[in-house]
């Protein structure tokens, strides 16, 4: 049964039935409606907030998927630059030091790397600046990694000339002299016997008789035989390859040839007195690049470690040289 509503007159001072119009009607239709499109704004916000769809969901976990690869592709990267870097620090360390090749200057290994502008077309992609370093990471790598394959092929060669060097390398004294009496001056400054001034002393002098045999002290080849009134006075200069050179000076005779080809023992003259010499003696001189180096440190197939000690304590005591 439908509900009848009354309404107090005060004009009457009577209760009168409300008859509903169409547009109370129509007003209450439209303010149901209102109030259920606020409600359902209201409800849309709340699950949008936080509720998410299917769609979202999906995408959600493509994001984190994507994610978790990154960081996956970022720690082998990381992985990678450490085991170049490790390859690097041996060749440089350990290969390159044993065969006494030139170390690889940073400015080379890094040669060709950087400019920003290269990866210019990658600033409108997502993640731009992700991308991008990544990219310089990975070619950073590759131009490392051909670097450092090259220095390889550089230690395979050395390693095949191994034999080669260690038998043409300067290795043992020039002079017989198994008491280690033989040796009058060493390397560095040392009072001039003539000139009686302070000079650089650029070899070692040997005593030993006139007419002592003087060997190779390397493999080699004879580059230079000179018979001089003053400085050297007889000598003979040998080129061992790998940059070095041996000389041998104030020499009584030579006994061998430019352009001959010798071996590490051969007698190549015998000990004299000639050119600036003030008594029969050897002075030799080891050459590497170039440039005079201290010939004490080319003894080690002549002496154990505690000869080289005393050799090095002899050497310092001889203020004079010979020449």
């Amino acid at each position: 049964m439908k509900k009848v509503k009354y309404q107090y007159n005060k004009h009457t001072l009577r209760y009168e039935k409300i008859e509903a119009t169409w547009q109370s009607i129509a007003l209450q239709v439209f303010g149901i409606l209102c109030g259920a499109v606020v409600f359902g704004v209201f409800c849309g916000m709340i699950a949008f907030k936080f509720f998410t769809s299917p769609a979202e969901r999906e995408q959600e976990v493509k994001i984190e998927k994507l994610q978790i690869k990154v960081e996956n592709f970022k720690r082998q990267v990381q992985e990678q630059e450490d085991v170049l870097a490790a390859l690097q620090e041996r060749d440089e360390s350990i290969y390159r030091t044993i065969f006494e090749a030139e170390p690889i200057p940073m400015a080379v290994r890094e040669a060709g790397f950087g400019g920003g502008n290269r990866y210019k077309d990658m600033d409108n992609l997502p993640n731009s600046d992700l991308m991008k370093s990544t990219a310089q990471r990975i070619e950073k790598i590759r131009k490392q990694l051909y670097i450092q394959s090259k220095s390889y092929d550089e230690i395979a060669e050395l390693v095949k000339n191994k034999e080669e060097m260690f038998a043409s390398i300067p290795a043992i004294q020039p002079v017989s002299n198994k008491e280690l009496r033989r040796i009058a001056s060493g390397f560095g400054m040392r009072m001039h016997p003539i000139y009686k001034t302070r000079k650089m002393h650029s070899g070692m002098d040997f005593s030993a008789p006139t007419g002592a045999p003087v060997y190779a002290t390397g493999k080699g080849k004879v580059v230079k035989v000179k018979k001089l009134r003053k400085g050297y006075g007889y000598h003979v200069v040998i080129d061992h390859g790998f940059n070095y050179e041996t000389l041998y000076a104030h020499l009584s005779k030579i006994k061998v040839r430019t352009g001959q080809r010798i071996k590490r023992g051969d007698v190549i003259g015998l000990v004299g007195n000639t050119g600036t010499s003030t008594a029969p003696h050897l002075h030799y001189e080891v050459h590497k690049n170039g440039k005079r180096i201290n010939p004490i440190n080319f003894f080690y197939n002549d002496l154990s470690p505690e000869e080289f000690d005393k050799v090095l304590e002899i050497s310092a005591k001889h203020m004079q040289s010979f020449d």
